[in-house]
């Protein structure tokens, strides 16, 4: 009988029992999404495919002073080498890396159409161009190689690529991640670079630094798109326990605009919300779309009209109010039915040690500074390595030249060069690496100057061997020098905090304000404080949508009264206050009847907003001057910097309604309008109000209320008269520089700048005495960088104009001797343009009029 073949190999069959087989291989297969696609890893903050098209592109040269190169190319290198997956997935990935909008620090540079926030895809790969960004090519690739992190080997073992790239700063946390694998995901919000690298030199000068000095420094995330952060609660528990739920509203403001009525001829002002920043990851063209949809189903009332004027320049959405709502009713509807207030749910998710594990903030910087601290010990062991291999190369070359006589004749006489190296080992105990460097060294290398400088760089390495041995056996000496990069970095690559935080929780808010404050769902009960008792925090609470409040318990707040010096000096008084002594030299400039709840906003020449609570100024006793205003800015106090402060006002909440603006202008000639909002949810860091050149300084804060021109004096007695119209002057943004108003001369300085109306005079002094009114309508209107008017002569020719005000009731000149003077105004008679004016006092020939007040 013949023996029938075992087709289905009945006897090899291995019982498995299902569940445990289904288990198994699931278990596999979730680890390999979670590790090799879709999680961060926690030392370099990157997914796999993110890290294989930054090293391909290290490999193609495309560093930021090089062209860029084609998508498509970058696209093809990745996937044949190191990600056999789809093109597209990859495009889509090296396309987010270059998007301003969802990376807060864009790792690539791009060339091209890369989409935008209104979710317009971007341009195919074949068309658009790409490089690495210099925050990627130093601070991820500057230390790339063997000797610093390890290499394996890609799918088909031709090529060797990264486990993890040697990261200088905390990626993950800067520009964050979002990703879904199997059964888990990750969602970690972008931060402000200096924030983090403070809070991780922090933790590397004091490890048990308390969470609440770590949150102090890292206040919260920071969006690439802006926004208000509402509330810390959210926050904290994200960074507490990696998990929490973060409230993100957009920015907007009111703006009044005539609007021309479609049967008539009459105009009508009507309110319109304008929305410059929206939550992170919200398509501003399908908000826009919701917008519509829920007014048209007559769910959001109160609108009139929406576009969207969104340019180069910036996000722009109107939202017309009709004339017989509110715009706060509106902002409250789009806040609740829409994205305009979105959440924000933070899971800080990582590898770490190729296992997924959720940490706190704590624990995502210290296992970047576990990283960061293993990897300079492996560069400067190689450095150390290579420095002791040359050094011993040196040594022999040293000892050849110190015994050239000797060598001559062994080459002379030798046979051949295997023979001369095994002579030079034996009689001048060199090592085989020390003879061949001898037998490979040219004729020029026996010249007096070549062993001199042999000699130098022999003492050189020693050198640098000995501070490598400090580094590796030195931990302390190790992590100063992990500082200094970082500080390094900061200075390179820190910018401005976008997002701003208001410290209010929604709904729950702020549960730590002077007088107890709770939230209920019933209509306010009767009695509630007046208005004018509530401190600025109440009012905002009570003035915050959705809620309703009931205050309870209200407690009085210590009033008091903030004066501002001449000199820069700040004194908080009682209800009666004091008076300055006299042999101060100095007088009072403001003065601001206030409680200490309250804050003032400090601006100062560097363009920079800081906030200031009342109840942190030392109260001052007696005819004391007071406390300088600097030393009480905390960015300021362990700096040399030259910083003065310039303006002071109340927070935006406390400032009369009438005011809506800043005009700021600086000693260069650049101007610049600002809305008040601007300085809204400040920080101690400081917030910077205007881009200025290195060379530039702030030179006047104006502000704006229902004027409509503005006069700008210099010191050569040139007057503009602009006129404020929003084409001449425009509002901007708070990272813009502003235009050129004027050009300042070599020997010309910026007087002053003041709002006014046609019907003004304008009261001008010069440094020798001499002052005249000049009404305003003999100045003819410019446009900006116009040279203006010369509305002055001078009776000596190195006369200088510095004063330039509307009339007051009287002035106070101070001289460089301190003599001063009361001068009333009558006494200054109008001139035109062309006068010199009258002497308001007789000076000494070395006196000169220091100060006008």
């Amino acid at each position: 009988m013949v023996k029938q073949l075992d087709l289905l190999g009945t006897d090899k069959i291995i019982p498995i029992d299902l569940p445990s087989e289904m288990q198994r291989s699931y278990l596999e297969y979730a680890m390999s999404v979670i590790v090799g696609r879709a999680l961060p890893d926690v030392r370099d903050g990157l997914k796999p495919v993110h890290r294989r098209i930054i090293y391909a592109m290290h490999e193609l040269g495309l560093t930021p002073d090089r062209p860029y190169r084609k998508c498509a190319r970058v696209v093809g290198d990745v996937l044949g080498k190191y990600h056999p997956h789809g093109d597209q997935s990859v495009y889509d990935a090296l396309v987010r890396l270059v998007q301003d909008f969802s990376t807060r620090y864009p790792l690539l540079g791009g060339h091209g159409n890369f989409g935008s926030v209104d979710n317009d895809p971007p341009a195919a790969m074949r068309y658009t161009e790409t490089r690495l960004a210099s925050i990627a090519h130093e601070a991820l690739l500057g230390e790339i190689g063997t000797a610093t992190v390890d290499f394996i080997g890609n799918f088909d073992n031709s090529q060797q690529e990264p486990t993890v790239l040697p990261a200088q700063v905390p990626l993950l946390l800067i520009n964050g991640c979002s990703g879904i694998a199997v059964g888990m995901a990750t969602n970690i919000p972008p931060h402000n670079l200096g924030e983090v690298l403070d809070g991780a030199i922090a933790l590397i000068d004091k490890p048990d630094l308390p969470d609440a000095k770590l949150w102090e420094l890292i206040p919260g995330p920071d969006f690439p798109t802006g926004g208000e952060i509402m509330g810390v609660e959210g926050i904290h528990d994200a960074y507490r326990t990696g998990k929490g739920i973060i409230t993100v509203r957009g920015i907007s403001h009111v703006e009044v605009a005539s609007v021309q009525a479609k049967l008539t001829k009459s105009k009508k002002r009507r309110d319109s919300l304008i929305v410059t920043e929206l939550p992170f990851q919200v398509n501003k063209a399908a908000w826009i779309e919701k917008i519509a949809e829920l007014v048209n189903a007559g769910k959001i009332d109160g609108i009139a009209d929406l576009r969207d004027e969104s340019d180069r320049e910036g996000m722009r959405v109107v939202i017309e109010i009709k004339r017989d709502s509110e715009p706060s009713h509106v902002l409250d509807q789009l806040y609740r039915q829409t994205a305009l207030q979105s959440n924000f749910g933070a899971i800080m998710l990582a590898i770490v040690e190729g296992q997924p594990r959720q940490l706190s903030l704590r624990q995502l910087l210290e296992e970047f500074l576990k990283f960061r601290e293993i990897t300079l010990t492996r560069q400067y062991g190689n450095e150390l390595e290579q420095a002791q291999k040359r050094v011993h190369t040196l040594s022999g070359l040293l000892t050849a030249l110190d015994n050239l006589d000797a060598v001559i004749s062994i080459l002379r006489n030798a046979p051949d060069g295997t023979t001369a190296k095994a002579i030079f080992q034996t009689e001048l105990d060199l090592s085989d690496i020390q003879a061949d460097a001898i037998l490979a060294m040219p004729m020029r290398r026996l010249t007096g100057l070549e062993k001199k400088n042999i000699q130098t760089e022999f003492e050189e390495l020693n050198t640098k061997i000995a501070r490598l041995n400090n580094l590796l056996l030195d931990r302390t000496e190790l992590l100063k020098s992990l500082k200094k990069d970082l500080r390094s970095l900061k200075r390179k690559f820190s910018d401005e905090r976008r997002s701003k935080i208001t410290k209010i929780d929604l709904p729950k808010l702020d549960r730590a304000t002077a007088s107890r404050i709770t939230a209920t769902k019933t209509k306010p009960t009767e009695g509630l404080p007046a208005e004018d008792r509530l401190s600025a925090k109440e009012r905002k609470i009570r003035s915050l949508p959705a809620t309703q409040l009931q205050i309870v318990e209200a407690e009085p707040t210590q009033s008091t009264t903030v004066e501002i010096t001449h000199q820069g000096y700040i004194r908080r008084l009682g209800k009666t206050g004091a008076k300055l002594n006299p042999q101060s030299q100095d007088f009072i400039t403001k003065t601001y009847q206030t409680n200490t709840d309250e804050e003032l906003t400090l601006i100062t020449t560097d363009g920079k907003a800081y906030p200031l609570k009342i109840r942190d100024i030392p109260p001052t006793l007696g005819n004391d001057r007071g406390t300088i205003l600097t030393s009480l800015i905390p960015a300021l106090q362990d700096t040399d910097t030259t910083e003065q402060v310039i303006y002071t006002l109340p927070a935006p909440g406390e400032t009369s309604d009438d005011l809506q603006q800043l005009l700021l202008l600086t000693n260069q000639g650049k101007i610049k309008r600002i809305l008040l909002q601007e300085l809204s949810g400040l920080t101690n860091r400081g917030t910077t109000l205007i881009k200025l050149r290195e060379d530039d300084k702030l030179h006047t804060i104006t502000p704006l209320t229902n004027q409509r021109e503005i006069i700008i004096a210099t010191s050569g007695a040139r007057i503009l008269r602009l006129a404020l119209a929003s084409e001449q002057i425009p509002l901007m943004g708070r990272v813009s520089q502003g235009i050129q108003a004027l050009k300042v001369g070599a020997r010309e300085r910026i007087v002053g700048c003041i709002p006014a109306n046609s019907t003004d005079e304008l009261i001008l002094v010069t440094r020798y005495g001499y002052a005249k009114r000049i009404p305003i309508s003999t100045i003819r209107i410019v446009q900006t960088g116009n040279m203006g008017t010369h509305a002055m002569q001078f009776a000596i020719k190195t006369d200088s104009l510095i004063y330039l005000n509307l009339p007051p009731a009287a002035l106070d000149l101070v001289t460089t001797t301190q003599r001063h003077e009361i001068v009333p105004i009558d006494r200054i008679q109008t001139y035109g343009k062309d006068g010199t004016g009258d002497r308001l006092l007789d000076l000494q020939p070395d006196e000169e009029i220091m100060l006008v007040n």
